[in-house]
């Protein structure tokens, strides 16, 4: 399952897949380790025993500085059109993992670090961690998805500020604005995001992957289109072998055993 590369590592703890960035110092993101992950994702939403991943960085100060600047040095366009292509596809598969996905952010996610959190479902941060979007700052831009869900998370305002005006938030602040849900003391992410991660262990994985895909779909849809495809959804759901496990367990007291299907 895990691709050939070291830069992701991969643990399987029960229902979750831990995918842990490992190119040190700074755990910064290339062509390699972008295909990977994209790779790793296809093969975790055709494994029907994983429920939920987490993704965290190797070490104690970066959970990813982003783009290594080094492939921009020369200004090849070429060079680029490649990153960004590879980017979009790595943050838009993780984006699109059937189930919960859940950022651990172990200490500075900036750039295409934060945009890999950003493109999980939910985010924890230790209280040392600093979050960022510095890409104008060196004459980039923000080109995996940061443009885009940023805004929907922390308002256009924050947004501007943080793009903009290259403004780095702490996570006390990333609380506040609505950027994590859940701060924790240095050291604790991965701990805490695991146990939100046995929590989506007690719902229907088929539930969870229909709720999703409604969830995201508000981002874009409007609620007069997506009420009608709330309910076939439901109805859709009468399909799955889950959805007789969930209510017969609840009606006999008794925990359910799903099967993802």
């Amino acid at each position: 399952m895990t691709p050939d590369t070291s830069k992701l590592l991969l643990e399987i703890i029960e229902h979750t897949a831990i995918i842990t960035i490992n190119n040190p110092p700074a755990n910064t993101w290339d062509g390699e380790s972008l295909a990977a992950l994209k790779t790793l994702i296809l093969n975790l939403n055709e494994d029907r025993n994983i429920y939920s991943l987490v993704i965290t960085g190797q070490g104690q100060k970066f959970f990813s500085a982003g783009a290594d600047l080094n492939l921009f040095a020369s200004g090849d366009k070429a060079v680029a059109e490649e990153m960004g292509r590879v980017f979009g596809e790595a943050f838009e598969t993780l984006s699109q993992f059937r189930g919960v996905s859940i950022a651990a952010i172990n200490g500075f996610a900036m750039g295409g670090g934060l945009e890999c959190a950003l493109a999980c479902d939910i985010r924890i941060a230790e209280a040392q961690a600093k979050m960022a979007l510095p890409e104008a700052t060196v004459g980039l831009l923000p080109c995996a998805g940061g443009t885009q869900n940023l805004p929907w998370l922390v308002g256009e305002g924050w947004a501007k500020r943080m793009i903009l005006c290259g403004e780095r938030v702490d996570a006390k602040q990333a609380l506040t604005i609505g950027l994590v849900e859940e701060v924790v003391e240095p050291g604790e992410a991965l701990e805490a995001a695991l146990a939100l991660a046995k929590k989506v262990a007690k719902q229907s994985p088929s539930s969870v992957a229909a709720c999703k895909t409604l969830v995201q779909a508000a981002r874009s849809n409007p609620m007069q289109q997506a009420l009608p495809t709330e309910r076939t959804l439901f109805v859709d759901l009468f399909d799955t072998e889950d959805q007789a496990e969930g209510v017969n367990a609840f009606l006999e007291k008794r925990t359910p055993a799903w099967k993802n299907k």
